[in-house]
């Protein structure tokens, strides 16, 4: 990071006295750091300590411009090759997701172009209020970063999650977002398919899978932020279209394998992340089935095999697929990857806690031909998306 401009934006908590040791170590590493306070964070820890350890001035005041060739909050936003908020209350995200800008940090951040990295810091039923989480949601929509708080005893003298994450932590995630080009995927088109799919028995049921298309939508999102023409081929989900992302809504696993078809002759990557049903019922009844019988019988037969057809017309297309296993996960899924002639595929044990349908984290293991190639731990599926999608690019870049 030397030489890497890095905003630290400090708002008013406890934690402030944490943002002292990340600027610390931001600097040591080479950074260029300029610090923003609220008025609020000035009451915990004074503007001088951040000028010292930055090595700048510390901007608190909208209308105190001390250089009059420049108006200072656009300036920093237009200089800042990433924007970091440690700690982040409950009111500066607020601001954030509704685009308020009433103090120079808020106002600063409507006008960068930067990266942001957020990390939360309150008590715990202030970060557990559905107002909060739904702003965290919103600023996650529109591509904000978050270092997620960890757990334990907080000043307020409850325990329970909103402890701002450790220097060390938003460190290693600063690195991380130094290190990812935007244009790794530059000029590419990545296929991703996403959530479960319906098959119909009659007007009224169905059967399908508990698939919410959390990891697949991750994974558009990470390749549209790394400069890839994304298309999402969406099941059935309720998720927003992640921003910069083509999304194409199927119902059928027939509508997602002619969707994926359509969409893979430009295509450079296909990352097959959905949960297709395997069988749908031989007959789709005209009307409703009435209940009458203790028993009723459904016959069933196979549904296309999306993979496996991607897998035969491939050509020198990237494949990766994925296989949610309860047992012998590696044996299976390095099967499945030599059976339909995928380049990788994402393993996940589903019955583990932290890795399984529906939740917001996954725990994963990538295979190629040769073994294995990754090993994640528990993550949050957004993070998990863009090491898969990292490593995506370093293999489009060994084949060039």
């Amino acid at each position: 990071m030397k030489g890497k401009r890095i905003v630290v934006g400090v708002s008013g908590g406890i934690a402030v006295f944490k943002a002292a040791s990340l600027v610390s170590q931001l600097n040591q590493r080479g950074a260029d750091v300029r610090v923003i306070m609220t008025e609020s964070a000035t009451r915990f820890v004074t503007p001088l300590t951040f000028q010292t350890l930055s090595r700048n001035p510390v901007a608190v005041d909208t209308f105190d411009e001390k250089d009059p060739s420049v108006v200072t909050h656009i300036d920093l936003a237009d200089h800042a090759d990433l924007f970091v908020i440690a700690p982040a209350t409950a009111n500066i995200l607020a601001k954030m997701a509704h685009g308020l800008g009433d103090d120079m940090l808020s106002t600063t951040l409507l006008a960068t172009q930067a990266p942001i990295l957020v990390a939360p810091a309150m008590n715990v039923h202030m970060y557990e209020n559905p107002v909060v989480q739904e702003n965290i949601k919103k600023l996650c929509r529109l591509g904000v970063r978050f270092v997620e708080p960890g757990s334990g005893q907080l000043a307020c003298g409850y325990v329970g999650r909103g402890r701002m994450a450790e220097p060390e932590k938003i460190v290693e995630v600063v690195e991380e977002m130094l290190a990812e080009p935007g244009s790794q995927l530059q000029g590419k088109k990545v296929v991703v398919t996403a959530g479960p799919t319906r098959e119909p028995m009659d007007p009224v049921r169905y059967f399908t899978n508990r698939s919410s298309g959390k990891m697949g939508f991750a994974l558009a999102e990470a390749a549209a932020a790394a400069g890839a023409e994304a298309v999402l081929v969406a099941g059935p989900s309720s998720l927003e279209t992640p921003v910069g992302v083509r999304r194409v809504d199927v119902t059928t696993a027939e509508e997602m394998l002619q969707a994926v078809l359509e969409e893979m002759e430009e295509a450079d990557v296909i990352i097959k992340a959905a949960a297709v049903a395997d069988y749908r019922p031989a007959e789709v009844k005209g009307s409703k089935i009435k209940k009458a019988d203790d028993r009723l019988q459904v016959e069933l037969v196979k549904t296309p095999d999306i993979a496996a057809e991607v897998g035969r017309r491939k050509g020198r297309r990237l494949l990766v697929g994925f296989a949610a296993e309860t047992d012998q996960v590696e044996t299976y899924a390095r099967d499945k990857l030599q059976r339909k002639n995928m380049d990788m595929i994402v393993a996940n044990d589903v019955s583990e806690p932290g890795a399984g349908f529906e939740g917001d984290t996954n725990i994963v293991t990538v295979f190629d031909k040769h073994g294995e190639v990754l090993r994640l731990p528990q993550l949050s599926k957004r993070e998990v998306a863009r090491r898969l999608i990292r490593l995506v690019g370093e293999r489009l870049d060994e084949r060039s």
